[in-house]
């Protein structure tokens, strides 16, 4: 009889943190910068600090197909990869129509353009405040 190790304990909020050195507004400002190059549409940063403790920030954005949306959240995961970040958590890849991509302070949220106007994310959080993070769109 083969013995079976327990399983690992879920983890504590510590170690679910980026990696030292990296802050949150870097991570939001990379993960927008990846979604941008892959020509990722109305994107919206909503800070969150003062309203819940889901996260510091969501980035929310589109695509027009599912294959965009799969190339939006892949960029955004090899950007913040190139960085040493990874995510805790990621859902949605398998349907492509809304790809989270949990980086704990920041959420990642990958839209096709109709389930965005479906669940209206941005109108859910209204209450947090945009925040402009000066890129251009890349055209």
């Amino acid at each position: 009889m083969t013995r079976r190790s327990r399983p690992a304990p879920p983890p504590t909020d510590t170690a679910r943190r980026a990696p030292a050195g990296v802050p949150a507004l870097d991570l939001l400002h990379s993960a927008a910068r990846a979604a941008l190059s892959k020509k990722a549409r109305t994107p919206v940063a909503l800070d969150l600090r003062e309203l819940s403790g889901v996260c510091d920030y969501f980035f929310i954005c589109s695509g027009s197909s599912e294959v965009q949306v799969k190339a939006i959240a892949e960029a955004v995961e090899e950007g913040l990869k190139e960085k040493g970040v990874r995510p805790w958590h990621i859902e949605g890849f398998e349907s492509r129509r809304w790809v989270l991509l949990d980086y704990v302070e920041v959420v990642v949220h990958v839209f096709h353009e109709k389930t965005r106007e479906y669940y209206m994310l941005d109108r859910l959080w209204g209450d947090a405040r945009s925040l402009d993070l000066g890129l251009e769109r890349a055209d």
